[in-house]
This record gives C-alpha cells, sequence and structure tokens, in this order.
C-alpha cells in the first residue's frame, strides 16, 4: 500500500469513475484499477462496488477513504509548510472567512501580525458560508477559517473568540430609534430581509425568532402574514463584541485548545431551520409571499443590511459589529436586543495542537486584538 495508491482510491470515491480519475492523473483506466486492487489485497475486503454509473465505495471502503483523505489533506499540508521553510520566504497562512471578516474582525491583527513576521504570505480566501469555510480546512485549502460558531462538525474543531450581540439597525427619524431595547417578540410580528439559507447566523437568528410566536395552521409563524412598509433585514456575514474570557475548548466536543484561545460557551442555542419560503429578491424588494402579503428579500452580508438601514430602505437585525462607531453614521441608531443569545465567531480549525506555528501566532494576535478593541 503506498501514498499514491491511497489518492487514488480516495480521487475514485469522490468522482464516482475510474476513467475520470485516470484521466485527471495522466494514466490508464487498467493503472487505477490496478491501485485499488492492491487496497482491496492488502485489506481483504471488497473497497468499491459497481453500480450503473460508475463505482461507490462499499462499507469497508468508506471507512478507509474517511481515513484517509484525513491523512492526505494534512500530509499535503505539511509538505506545503516544508517547502514554504526551504524557499525561505517564512512560509504561507491561508485563511478563508466570510467576504466582510477581514474589515471587521481581522484587519488590526493582519497589521500587528504584518509587522512583526514580514517574511510571511497571508492568503485570504472569501466564502459565503460558514459551512464552505468548513470544506476548506477539512480538504486542506485553508489552515485557519474564521466563522459564526455553528452545531458540531466532524472532523473539525469550533473555537469560539467573540460574542456578538443582537441590535436593531433603524434610522435616526424612525420611531423605533427612540426605544432603549426591542423584544424578540416584536421582531417576529414582522417580516425580515434574510440572508441565504445556509447562513449560521441567519439559522441562529430563525431559530430565536421561531419560538416567539405559535405556529398558524400552515406551520408558519402568525407573524410571517402581517405586511409592512418596511421589512427589517436579517443579515450576516461572519461575527463580534465582547469576548469570551473562559479556558479554550472545541465546541466540537475535541480536547481543549492551548492556552489564549477562549472556550466554547455553553448555552448557545443550536440552529432551527426555519420552514418559511424564502423569496430570493433584489435588495429592499417586498416580493410578495404566497399568500399575497409583504414577504422577504435577501442581502448578501451585514454590511449591506447596514447600508440598506441607513438608506431607510428598512430595518436590520444583525450582530453589533467590533470597533462600530456610532459618531461616523449619524442617521443610525442601533438599538439592542438583549433577550436575543448572542451570536458566537471564532476559529475553524482541524486540530489546533497540529496547527503550524504562525497560524497559532496569527489566531492569538486576532484574538488578543479583538480583546482589546472591546
Amino acid at each position: 500500500m503506498t501514498l499514491d495508491d491511497l489518492r487514488a482510491f480516495v480521487a475514485v470515491c469522490d468522482a464516482g469513475s475510474l476513467s475520470a480519475v485516470a484521466r485527471d492523473l495522466g494514466c490508464t483506466q487498467s493503472a487505477v484499477s490496478q491501485r485499488i486492487k492492491r487496497l482491496e489485497r492488502e485489506t481483504g475486503m471488497d473497497l468499491l462496488e459497481r453500480r450503473p454509473r460508475g463505482v461507490a465505495p462499499t462499507q469497508a471502503g468508506r471507512v478507509l477513504r474517511r481515513a484517509a483523505a484525513d491523512s492526505i489533506s494534512g500530509l499535503d499540508l505539511a509538505l506545503r509548510h516544508l517547502a514554504d521553510m526551504r524557499a525561505g520566504h517564512g512560509g504561507t497562512l491561508r485563511i478563508t472567512t466570510g467576504a466582510t471578516t477581514v474589515r471587521h474582525f481581522l484587519s488590526t491583527a493582519v497589521v500587528d501580525f504584518r509587522r512583526r513576521h514580514p517574511k510571511v504570505n497571508l492568503e485570504f480566501h472569501t466564502e459565503n458560508s460558514s459551512r464552505r469555510c468548513f470544506t476548506a480546512v477539512a480538504d486542506g485549502t485553508a489552515e485557519l477559517a474564521w466563522i459564526t460558531i455553528g452545531p458540531p462538525v466532524r472532523g473539525i474543531e469550533q473555537h469560539p473568540v467573540m460574542e456578538l450581540p443582537w441590535v436593531l439597525a433603524v434610522r435616526t427619524d424612525d420611531p423605533l430609534s427612540a426605544r432603549a431595547r426591542i423584544e424578540p417578540a416584536e421582531l417576529a410580528r414582522i417580516p425580515h430581509i434574510r440572508l441565504p439559507e445556509d447562513s449560521t447566523s441567519r439559522m441562529r437568528l430563525d431559530g430565536h425568532l421561531w419560538r416567539q410566536e405559535p405556529a398558524d395552521g400552515r406551520g408558519m409563524p402568525g407573524s410571517a402574514r402581517l405586511s409592512g412598509r418596511h421589512a427589517p433585514i436579517a443579515a450576516s456575514g461572519t461575527p463580534a463584541s465582547s469576548p469570551v474570557s473562559a479556558p479554550s475548548a472545541a465546541a466540537s466536543g475535541t480536547p481543549a485548545a492551548p492556552t489564549g484561545v477562549p472556550a466554547a460557551r455553553s448555552g448557545v442555542p443550536a440552529p432551527v431551520a426555519s420552514s418559511r419560503p424564502s423569496a430570493i429578491t433584489p435588495p429592499g424588494v417586498a416580493a410578495p409571499n404566497v399568500d399575497g402579503t409583504a414577504g422577504t428579500a435577501s442581502v448578501a452580508d451585514w454590511d449591506t443590511a447596514l447600508l440598506l438601514a441607513e438608506l431607510g430602505v428598512g430595518h436590520a437585525v444583525v450582530p453589533r459589529l467590533p470597533g462600530w462607531r456610532e459618531e461616523a453614521h449619524p442617521t443610525l441608531r442601533l438599538v439592542p436586543i438583549p433577550s436575543l443569545p448572542p451570536l458566537a465567531a471564532g476559529w475553524a480549525v482541524r486540530q489546533w495542537a497540529a496547527l503550524s506555528p504562525v497560524a497559532v501566532e496569527f489566531a492569538e494576535t486576532v484574538n488578543a486584538c479583538l480583546r482589546e478593541g472591546a
């Protein structure tokens, strides 16, 4: 059994085709088949079964594929680190995150880290959901991911760093701007403009609001039937506010991370997916629901939601972002929603103990900068 045998096997499982993998590897289908047969001889079990359209792993094959894929991606990452060390430029750190994360959560730390490590190459890869960030970390494309903390994901450690209190963004000429606070039940009675369905913060907010009102006969909150001139904008992107100061631990139940990485906060409610139909419409445009009442629209990130609220398009339910300065937005007011459990944000990694030294230092630099700015 060789590493190339395992690479070929994982590729066949993912592609479902021997011929496709042969084309990718630039070899014959027979050569790929021989590699699979060698693995089957050494394991003493059938690893693939033929299907009408290609092949699929057997139960034994799925076990081997899972272990091999995890090992190969970790080895590939280590080989890249060694290549960087050999090249003498301090290494490359690949980070994946949402579109607005660097501006709100990482900018100060990036400047500080670059000043101390000018030879380290920082690569930022943008994804539009925590799920895609998890995939990038799992396959070795990125070593670190800044995410909205969600339910446990197999093979991924989640380390909460920040808690983001929810606020309602309204223009200062809106009657709600005079309120000292907003209750979740009030939000549940108003249609919201939403983020995409697979957004973790969208699921979190939906889960909280879903519990505020009894469902009608169609399984939808009665509040979803109300119409109005403005629709609040429930937005997301990537999180922040008061740091979590407890000792660190992986939210997925994996062993605690080293000193300097905050712990998972207990009590963060699991996301509850909404069964409400989600219309994909331009921001600020109220699309009709199936019953003809005012419906929902979509925004891509928290910044867009805040901008639309400032323009008077509607209200925005967003986490309070770090470094937010009211004086820079004189026509916008953020009204606290203290009864909503805060949103947690932090790091996703495969294994904290296996991170490269530059990755650990960068993450700890970010954590320290966020604590100082809180």
